[in-house]
């Protein structure tokens, strides 16, 4: 049975692609650069190769922030300060919160029968300000968000961080549940708890990265909880 669940914030309880279209066309047209829907595509595949490259330990968080755009920029041809312009990024991301739908429901759900952690790899100040807007932090038991607590999904030394503030954790009771394999679900694997992989448009993983369980959507967490 299923006592102590971590869940990831973006992309499986938040949308984090309507915050990140938001954010970066009010950045691009800060910094005199037509937010077109080429550009905005372009920053995203820039921002998510970055992403990947940290989680495997070949970028550090504080040189993602800002290189993203020095390549964005040198791609695009345009002279512009990337450390500004990511600054003024991150302010934007900050703003508000879009939930998936049912997301909000089924968090609140789940917290009424489980432990309920909160694991992200996003920015600090940019998910606690999320969090805040959406009025999740009183759902969770903690919140911990890799920028402060030493390391990144997937690495094993993140969940260390994570148990040993736990009392009586116990990973044969624990499960993550979150849309990236590369983070969450191999996080969880490197971890030793059970993985959920939240997969919405029904991707089939490699069998070397398989999750223990799949959903489409978090709205379905709470039913395959009780069937385990």
């Amino acid at each position: 049975m299923i006592e102590f669940l971590f869940l990831d914030l973006d992309d499986t309880i938040l949308d984090f692609h309507m915050q990140e279209s938001v954010a970066i066309r009010k950045t691009l047209s800060g910094a005199g650069i037509e937010p077109t829907d080429e550009n905005c595509n372009l920053y995203s595949k820039i921002n998510l190769r970055h992403w990947k490259m940290m989680e495997l330990g070949e970028i550090t968080r504080e040189k993602l922030i800002w290189h993203r755009f020095k390549e964005l920029f040198e791609t695009l041809g345009v002279t512009a300060d990337s450390k500004t312009t990511a600054e003024r990024y991150m302010d934007h991301l900050s703003e508000g919160h879009y939930f998936l739908p049912g997301a909000e429901e089924a968090v609140r759900a789940l917290s009424k029968k489980y432990k309920l952690y909160l694991a992200s790899n996003g920015a600090g100040r940019v998910q606690e300000s999320r969090v805040a807007s959406a009025k999740l932090a009183p759902l969770f038991e903690e919140i911990f968000i890799s920028e402060e607590m030493g390391a990144n999904k997937p690495d094993k030394a993140y969940f260390d961080a994570c148990f040993a503030r736990i009392n009586d954790f116990d990973p044969q009771r624990a499960m993550i549940a979150g849309d990236s394999l590369s983070s969450d679900i191999r996080g969880g694997k490197n971890a030793g708890i059970y993985t959920c992989w939240v997969n919405p448009k029904g991707k089939t993983a490699p069998p070397e990265n398989k999750p223990d369980f799949e959903i489409a959507s978090i709205t379905e967490l709470e039913e395959l909880l009780e069937k385990l």
